[in-house]
Order: C-alpha cells, then sequence, then structure tokens
C-alpha cells in the first residue's frame, strides 16, 4: 500500500519499465485517480504499459452532479488525456473481454497506460471469467511500409506515397535499407526506447553492419556503453548532433527524436543524408524529423528481417572497422574534455555506483541535476536498468517509489535511487512503505539545498533567485524516523564506503551525499 496515489503509479512503472510486465495499481474514485494523474502522464510520454483500475461512483448516479464523495463530471474522459484507453465497466460481464483487450493492446501496440473504472455498485459483484486469454505476441502483425518525401525514390517520382503491402517489404524496402546501410561511407545507428525488448537484434545489427551507434536515454544499455562502436547516450551532444547531419545514411529505430532526446538546440535535429525511421507507432515516422524511408512496425520484427537480407546479400562493408571506432573514440574523447566542472564531480559519482552494482543492477533516477548528468555519463550494459524521469513528462518524485516497484519486481537484484533534495520531498512518506516491507533499497540524495538545475539558469540568465533555496529538514533524522538506515557522506571515498556497506543491509538505506563532495 502506497502512501500516496502518485506513488502507486510510480511504483507500477518503475515495476514494469524493470520487468518489461504490465504494472498493475488501484486507485479509488476521483483524488485516488488525480492524485496518480501524474505518474500516469510519465508512464504516458515514456511508453510504460500500467493498467490503472479504479473506482468510480455508482452507476446510477453518473454525470448526474448530485455531489457525492469524490464526483467528477467525468472521470472516465479526465483519464483520456494521460492514457492510451479508458473504459467504462457499466456491467460486469463486461471485464473479463474489457480486460483480454487491454492486455492484448499491450502487447501488439505503443506500450502506454490505460485505465478501466468500475462503479462502486458493481464492486462486490463475482465476475464469471469464461474467456481465454488470447497468447497475442508483439509480431502479432506484419509491418506496414512506407516511402516519404523521398527525392532518390526517382522510380516512385519522388512523390510521398504509401505502400503496405508484405511483398513491397520484402523485395524493395528491405534490400533498399541494407544496401543503404552498407554502401554508404558514413552511416549511424539511433537506437531508442522501442528497442528495449529487442537488444539482441539491434547488438547483431550493429555488428554486422559496423554502425556507430548513440542510445536515447529511454534505450540506455540496449548497446552497452563500453561497445567501442557505441557513443552511449549523447544524443544532446553538438558533436554527435554534427555526426548525425551529416552522415549519408542514420537509421533511427523505436524514437521519438523529440526535444527531451535532444535538449540541446531546442530539440531541433537535422540530417543531410537519407533518415530511415522504424517504430511501432505510424504517427512517430513523420514527427520531429521527417523519415525518407519509414517502417511501421515492431523493432524486433523489422530487424530480424534487415538481419535476414543482410545474411543473403553477401554486400561487404565500405569501411574499415578501425575507422569507425577510431572517430566514436574521438567524439567521446571530445565530449569528456567539454564537460564542466559539476559534470567532473557528477562523473565521479556515477563511476563510485557502477563500480559498486553489477550490470544487471538498477537505478532509478528522479528528475534531479546529477540525474541529467548521469543521463550520459553513467555506464550501462544492459537494458531496464537505468530508470529515469527526466525524460518526456520529467516528473519529480519518481525515483524512491520506482525504486520500490523495481525491486518488488526484481528483488535478487541490487536497487539504487539518486534524487535530489527537491524531488525527494514529492514523495518522501515512501520510506515507510520501503521499511514495511524490508526492501533493501539504497537512496542516494544529492544535497544542494533547493533546485539546484532551476538557480543555476536563474544565475546564468541574471533572474533573481526566487523559490529555489529552500528550507530542507535533517534528512538523516528523518529517515531514520522512518525506520531506515542512514548516513552522511562528503568524500567519495566515505560514498564508497558507504554504498558498499548499504548494498548488504536487509533493510532500506539513506545516504545524503554533499553537491559539494570532495574528490579523494
Amino acid at each position: 500500500t502506497a502512501r500516496h496515489e502518485q506513488s502507486a503509479g510510480f511504483m507500477a512503472d518503475g515495476y514494469a519499465r524493470a520487468t518489461g510486465k504490465v504494472g498493475v495499481c488501484c486507485l479509488i474514485t476521483g483524488p485516488g485517480l488525480t492524485n496518480a494523474s501524474t505518474a500516469l502522464a510519465q508512464a504516458y510520454s515514456d511508453s510504460v504499459p500500467i493498467l490503472a483500475i479504479s473506482s468510480t461512483n455508482k452507476s446510477c448516479s453518473l454525470g448526474k452532479g448530485e455531489g457525492d464523495l469524490h464526483e467528477l463530471p467525468n472521470q472516465h474522459k479526465l483519464a483520456e488525456q494521460f492514457t492510451a484507453l479508458s473504459c467504462s465497466v457499466r456491467d460486469v460481464d463486461e471485464i473479463p473481454a474489457i480486460i483480454e483487450k487491454i492486455f492484448v493492446n499491450f502487447r501488439t501496440q505503443r506500450p502506454r497506460p490505460m485505465h478501466v473504472e468500475i462503479p462502486i455498485d458493481l464492486l462486490e459483484k463475482k465476475v464469471d471469467w469464461q474467456c481465454s486469454p488470447r497468447h497475442a505476441i508483439r509480431n502479432l502483425s506484419n509491418p506496414k511500409q512506407y516511402v516519404l518525401n523521398w527525392p532518390k525514390a526517382t522510380d516512385f517520382g519522388g512523390e510521398p506515397i504509401e505502400i503496405c503491402s508484405d511483398e513491397f517489404l520484402t523485395y524493395v524496402a528491405i534490400p533498399l535499407i541494407v544496401q543503404m546501410l552498407t554502401s554508404e561511407k558514413k552511416p549511424a545507428l539511433i537506437v531508442g526506447g522501442g528497442t528495449r525488448h529487442a537488444k539482441n537484434e539491434v547488438r547483431k545489427l550493429l555488428e554486422a553492419l559496423q554502425l556507430p551507434t548513440v542510445t536515447t536515454y529511454s534505450a540506455k544499455g540496449v548497446v552497452a556503453t563500453d561497445h567501442p562502436l557505441c557513443l552511449g547516450s549523447s544524443l544532446s551532444q553538438p558533436v554527435v548532433l554534427d555526426f548525425l547531419q551529416q552522415c549519408d545514411a542514420v537509421l533511427a529505430i523505436g524514437t521519438e527524436l523529440s526535444e527531451t532526446d535532444i535538449w540541446i538546440r531546442d530539440g531541433d535535429i537535422k540530417f543531410d543524408g537519407t533518415l530511415i525511421r522504424i517504430d511501432i507507432d505510424p504517427d512517430q515516422i513523420d514527427k520531429n524529423a521527417n523519415a525518407d524511408i519509414g517502417i511501421v512496425g515492431d523493432s524486433k520484427l523489422v530487424l530480424n528481417r534487415i538481419l535476414l537480407e543482410f545474411s543473403r546479400s553477401n554486400v561487404s562493408i565500405s569501411k574499415s572497422l578501425f575507422g569507425r571506432t577510431q572517430h566514436v573514440a574521438n567524439m567521446l574523447s571530445n565530449i569528456r574534455d567539454e564537460f564542466s566542472e559539476i559534470e567532473v564531480r557528477h562523473d565521479h559519482v556515477w563511476n563510485v555506483i557502477r563500480g559498486c552494482l553489477d550490470d544487471s543492477d538498477i537505478v532509478t533516477a528522479d528528475s534531479t541535476q546529477i540525474v541529467y548528468s548521469g543521463n550520459y555519463c553513467y555506464p550501462t550494459r544492459e537494458p531496464n536498468t537505468y530508470l529515469t524521469s527526466t525524460t518526456g513528462f520529467g516528473t519529480l518524485g519518481f525515483g524512491l517509489p520506482a525504486a520500490i516497484g523495481a525491486k518488488f519486481g526484481m528483488p535478487n537484484r541490487a536497487v539504487v535511487c539518486v534524487a535530489g533534495d527537491g524531488g525527494f520531498m514529492f514523495t518522501i512518506q515512501e520510506l515507510a512503505t520501503a521499511v514495511e516491507h524490508r526492501l533493501p533499497i539504497v537512496i542516494l540524495l544529492w544535497q544542494n539545498y533547493g533546485y539546484g538545475e532551476i538557480r543555476d539558469n536563474f544565475r546564468k540568465n541574471d533572474v533573481p533567485l526566487v523559490g529555489v533555496d529552500l528550507q530542507s529538514p535533517n534528512f538523516v533524522d528523518v529517515a531514520l524516523g522512518f525506520g531506515c538506515r542512514a548516513s552522511r557522506v562528503s568524500r567519495i571515498s566515505e560514498l564508497k564506503r558507504s554504498l558498499k556497506s548499504a548494498l548488504t543491509a536487509d533493510a532500506p538505506t539513506m545516504i545524503e551525499v554533499s553537491a559539494e563532495l570532495t574528490i579523494d
């Protein structure tokens, strides 16, 4: 039982991201749903499958405005604004079919939260669950193929067309993609969160075609950060944006290429060469960057077809592996050379965390200054191990409840939450939930006495400091009061010792880390 419904949503989110399964949260009518709406909106933005089941007012009073407890004018319509589907049950016999439909949608469409509301007068009725679940999988249907505004497509007059035949995909589109990625001197791969279930296919493609690769924050770990062709999650770095713009061909898979993927340059990303996009959501093919070639389909299915075509084609790679790995190494070196003093300090902290965790252990990252650096600093080798709310909706308070959900879902993995003192206050009450269930999660509290990122931007732009310097409690005493283990560190060496100790504990541990900690 979460101490706040927003946390219930975040716990379901952390569970879903860590496990790859559907997270479920149960909410009361009215304020239960509205409190959880922030977490559901974050999940909607980040394509996380959550089923929110809420009650609603009794059937006979819905929409009448009679002043019932927790009443909203139309709760189910409200939920449509932050879910992919919102259903209102009118008869208990509908429930099996509704739930079945929802889970089929989770497995065959872009995964986003869905909502079912049940009037309170139906809650005590029994459901006759006779239907058998469909064994739907992501690869349920063939992908569609689009050619959009592609002047090189002379056979089609260079006009935008839409072709949905499987034959066209097999005999024209896929061979064309393989030809372009293997014949051009400067190809590249952008890997988004829509590939988290397709890491093996992504890695095979990267190796086979020797593609310099950058991952979005949501795709951290799909390609190991230390792979010699991996640029990490550095899509926001100018040197990487310049490189992608100059590439002859870029394949972008399962990514929105949105403002929160780019950040720098106001979310503007340009491609002088051919842009190929693969996405399960047809609406994404022409958003933010128009695709020259676009395939609508599940990334795992499409990548398998590209790999099959490559194995049949007997084409050779046009440039040496050494040249491409050296170019990647030079760009990474350039990025590190441009680190600010505060980014260097953040990098030291992330290296300590990395050194204390196994590859499959999990970090949940709240919206805070050190996490903005960790998005590209923290090295990962497996997907679903770095869960952040800084993408998309960008909520505060995600880290702690998401860590609780991730630990419930993956009890044999270590889970570390990184949060700032400002964001931690949004959901600090969930320390009680963690203690109640004796979850040995670790909370690294980055203490910069306020909203540090906003404060720094105020100073940069000569804006008076208003509302950014916060009065903090004694977090160590607060954590101890909840029943946690707790300590405070101000040196890197102390952090390393404290984190190693916390990871062997049988209860939650909070470590307050000074933003001015000494590097020793």
